[in-house]
């Protein structure tokens, strides 16, 4: 199932919808109109559990085409709105770690990213005036769906809710400022997220998608997320070991090597750009950039 945050014109207030594929092309179903019993957020649906799956499976199921909106006729924003917590990885890919001038780590490197910074799929990441080096880190996002603390292995996938991708925007000027990473990652608009949340059951290996990311066509990373140093299990249950993850929370689990920042000349991201992060059985998030004003 892919859920989504979605603005539907004719209302133009935030809505719970699904998407789902038709020969026509894509469709969306609102929820909420058809279903009211179910919560208008995502966060929500994670937060009420099985039944509130279940039944939003049911809905999607069972809907009729009739009832769908066809996918220009609606604003789809980031899956997650605002959330609690973004935990986000550093040098999660041997060779990113290599054109970095490091080596694997022997644990994770861990910071932080802000609720502001999210913006959905289509939406502007914004060139501040105060950097020229914007940089591009596409990632597989980790969308937490249920309370999580001190979870093993074994169980970590288990407290799972969904994927989605992510673009760990980096203002490399500002990042390298201070010995900690968050300064740079945290202006307005770096964390482009979506289009959907694909919901766990639907990817049965997060070890196994291929990632790919490109400015204007041209392919700037390509990796596997088996090449991760920290599985996405490892993670959730090293991170759970110290803080509890909530339902909503997102984990960005690294870039893998090609950051512009690495080429020779930097390939730093400019005004009329648009950046594409593809995942395998995710979807594809493209974001246009543009100066800020």
């Amino acid at each position: 199932m892919r859920l989504v945050s979605v603005s539907f014109l004719r209302e133009g207030q935030m809505r719970l919808g699904a998407v789902r594929t038709a020969e026509a092309g894509g469709m969306v179903f609102d929820l909420n109109l058809i279903e009211p019993r179910l919560p208008a957020d995502i966060i929500r649906v994670l937060e009420s559990g099985r039944d509130a799956h279940s039944l939003a499976r049911k809905v999607v199921t069972e809907a009729s085409p009739e009832v769908a909106f066809e996918l220009n006729r609606v604003t789809l924003k980031a899956p997650i709105l605002r959330p609690g917590k973004i935990i986000a990885i550093g040098q999660n890919y041997l060779l990113h770690a290599a054109e970095a001038n490091a080596g694997a780590s022997k644990y994770p490197i861990v910071f932080a990213k802000y609720s502001n910074t999210v913006i959905g799929p289509g939406e502007s990441i914004v060139i501040p005036k105060l950097t020229q080096q914007v940089d591009y880190e596409g990632e597989l996002a980790v969308v937490m769906g249920r309370p999580c603390k001190d979870v093993g292995v074994s169980e970590a996938l288990a407290c799972v809710g969904g994927y989605t991708a992510i673009n760990d925007v980096s203002a490399r000027d500002y990042q390298q400022l201070t010995s900690q990473w968050t300064i740079g990652k945290s202006f307005d608009t770096f964390a482009p997220m979506g289009p959907t949340l694909v919901t766990a059951d639907e990817v049965s290996n997060p070890q196994a998608l291929d990632l790919r990311v490109t400015i204007n066509g041209e392919e700037m990373q390509s990796a596997n997320t088996r090449d991760m140093i920290f599985p996405v299990a490892q993670l959730i249950a090293t991170i759970s070991a110290v803080m509890t993850l909530d339902p909503g929370d997102v984990i960005a689990t690294g870039t893998p090597s090609g950051i512009g920042a690495a080429r020779k000349p930097p390939r730093w991201l400019q005004p009329g750009d648009v950046v594409r992060v593809e995942i395998q059985g995710v979807g594809v998030l493209e974001s246009p950039v543009v100066a800020e004003l």
